[in-house]
């Protein structure tokens, strides 16, 4: 089975593109192979369309909170305030996000799904940091426009599936909070770089089959990228390929999942169960 992660950004450049890494998966072992780096959307939008069968976990939040779609008044459906987010333009989108956290209290300014709680993930609205809401506005659209399946959101084509990925997730079950990946230069510290290597020599080593039911074969250069691109499009192909084995049970999805909301694929928020 041919299973890809993706490390997603809301701004693809040569600086910080888009990171794909191709995998194959022979019963219980994952091998990672050719990894890319795409510099525009355009190498994202063309692999969408590629023929099935194929799984790729992408490392961005496919949807927003109930809470907020339900506040702001958008459609009370995942293609439906999709598509309300797109045409608003990404300027008109964030102008609708700034102005909509701008009168409430603190607390109640940014909204998390329950499966970012699950995770322990950031909200989905976050325009600033880690701009996720920015990867939500860049990247559900063209999830939608490509007719994938997303299991428990949107049924597509059934051979092209995508599910997804939260690496931090996965990189806390490992080395726990250690920070292990930085995009500005000057805090590309040696402990980042220790921290890296310790997580992909857990992964090689096994630490996550007991979880994932995974052995895992990569090379250790996807620890040699200081911003963690590489690293994490593999994490995200761990969560992808352990979602396939999982597909006889909805891909592993929870039992209470809101699929306006969406949910993040990975043995830790299953286990939660979103309560």
């Amino acid at each position: 089975m041919r299973v890809y992660g993706i490390d997603f950004t809301s701004r693809p450049r040569r600086g910080k593109p888009i990171t794909f890494l191709a995998c194959r998966l022979e019963g219980d072992q994952l091998c990672a192979g050719t990894l890319s780096a795409w510099s525009s959307f355009a190498p994202f939008e063309a692999f969408l369309q590629q023929p099935g069968p194929w799984i790729a976990g992408i490392d961005f939040p496919f949807g927003q909170s109930r809470t907020f779609v339900s506040n702001i008044g958008w459609p009370t459906t995942w293609s439906g305030y999709v598509r309300q987010a797109e045409s608003l333009g990404r300027a008109g989108f964030r102008q609708a996000l700034d102005a909509y956290r701008q009168p409430r209290l603190s607390g109640d300014k940014e909204h998390r799904r329950a499966t970012d709680r699950a995770a322990g993930a950031i909200s989905p609205q976050k325009l600033y940091g880690t701009p996720v809401g920015l990867m939500f506005f860049e990247g559900a659209p063209r999830l939608l426009r490509a007719g994938v399946t997303i299991p428990g959101v949107q049924s597509g084509d059934p051979d092209r599936v995508c599910v997804e990925g939260y690496p931090g997730l996965l990189a806390r079950q490992l080395i726990g909070r250690r920070s292990y990946k930085q995009d500005i230069r000057a805090q590309q510290t040696p402990e980042r770089d220790h921290a890296r290597r310790a997580l992909l020599e857990a992964i090689l080593e096994g630490a996550a089959e007991p979880a994932y039911g995974l052995r895992v074969q990569a090379p250790l250069t996807l620890a040699d990228d200081p911003m963690g691109d590489a690293l994490d499009a593999l994490l995200c192909a761990i969560q992808a390929a352990w979602a396939w084995t999982q597909r006889a049970a909805d891909y592993g999805q929870p039992t209470s999942l809101d699929p306006l909301e969406g949910w993040i694929a990975d043995p830790h928020a299953r286990v939660a169960d979103f309560v």
